[in-house]
């Protein structure tokens, strides 16, 4: 009888526009539902119901390794203008040790709001990391 664990959470991936990108950190997998407080005035309860509103959903923020010639972040940015936006779904995958997706979140309509540089720093010993700040519409998530 084998013991359960929790699943770990570095082994990871993200599909977007139909190619898979590697990142090394994604946060903001967040949503909420909103609460509807409400009333009526002849209520024999003293206090208030609540009932479910609207959802938000809070913004993406991938980071990854910077690559020479490598502008995917920024073409995807730049594609960006006043109205006009190019709108992706996104399938993040949380991936076991062969490499299937065991946890999956599928992000609709999302597009870059934010692009973060990495930091230039003369005595640093680190990575170069860049990050993008992706708001959406709606997000779902499968424990498969």
């Amino acid at each position: 009888m084998s013991a359960a664990y929790p699943l770990p959470k570095f082994h990871f991936q993200v599909e977007w526009g139909g190619t898979s990108i590697a990142f090394t950190e994604i946060t903001g997998l967040d949503c909420e539902t909103e609460v509807i407080e409400y009333r009526h005035g002849a209520s024999p309860e003293f206090s208030v119901g609540k009932m479910p509103g609207m959802q938000k959903f809070a913004n993406i923020t991938l980071k990854r390794g910077v690559f020479p010639s490598d502008n995917e972040f920024y073409e995807w940015y730049n594609s960006v203008s006043m109205n006009k936006i190019e709108r992706r779904d996104l399938i993040i995958s949380l991936l076991n040790e062969q490499h299937e997706p065991v946890m999956v979140w599928r992000v609709k309509n999302a597009w870059p709001s934010k692009i973060q540089s990495t930091e230039l720093k003369a005595d640093a010993n680190e990575v170069a990391i860049e990050s993008m700040e992706l708001v959406h519409e709606g997000l779902v998530v499968v424990n498969e």
